[in-house]
């Protein structure tokens, strides 16, 4: 598995392709911005986009998605419970003065349980709302999981944006996320890669979980 970070607008939010090494077929997740640098990275490595995905709707999350998907012809993937944020990104980015390539079409709502297929890598989406009513989790079975803005490396997602919730979040996290082997590597939405038992051990906002 080829697996790409891209550290991107002044957010520092991670963006992520995964390809196969065989056939450079590729997802990006969480397109969050300077989309042309995203193109050309894409480009130069001669990889073939077979959609993206998004762990939820957030403006930082979402700014590239229309770009990549006129370039690349590509179905973006989302949960149907962060369609409202797309429908507010026009005044959300205007509101932060954030450029964004347009508001994309969902063309596929990620459903709990949904197993993604590319080529010898598979995605199993777990729903861990909380940071968003939409949020996902995407768990490989290359010991990875790319967990969004849920889990972070020491801390946790925010929860005071409109359809956040703290409690939900902290359940999500116990259910979906710390179920996984402590190996798991933690691929999140912004910050270092950690791991499932580092995070159980050391993150102070799950200590009494």
């Amino acid at each position: 598995m080829i697996l790409e970070t891209f550290v991107v607008t002044p957010f520092q939010e991670n963006t992520y392709l995964v390809a196969s090494e065989s056939t450079r077929n590729a997802i990006i997740i969480d397109p969050g911005g300077d989309a042309d640098m995203l193109i050309r990275a894409i480009e130069a490595g001669n990889y073939h986009v077979q959609r993206i995905i998004n762990t939820h709707g957030h403006i930082d999350h979402v700014g590239a998605v229309q770009a990549l998907k006129d370039r690349f012809d590509v179905p973006f993937c989302l949960h149907r419970a962060d369609q409202f944020l797309l429908d507010h990104l026009p005044q959300i980015a205007e509101m932060y003065g954030i450029p964004i390539s347009g508001v994309p079409e969902i063309d596929h709502y990620l459903n709990p349980g949904e197993n993604i297929t590319l080529d010898e890598i598979e995605f199993e989406v777990r729903f861990t709302p909380g940071h968003s009513p939409g949020s996902v989790s995407l768990v490989t079975n290359q010991n990875i999981v790319f967990s969004g803005d849920a889990l972070f490396a020491g801390s946790i997602g925010r929860t005071d944006l409109p359809g956040g919730d703290h409690a939900t979040l902290i359940t999500s996290i116990q259910t979906q996320l710390l179920s996984l082997p402590d190996e798991f590597q933690v691929y999140s939405g912004h910050g270092p890669v950690t791991t499932i038992g580092q995070e159980r051990r050391f993150n102070p906002f799950l200590q009494s979980v």
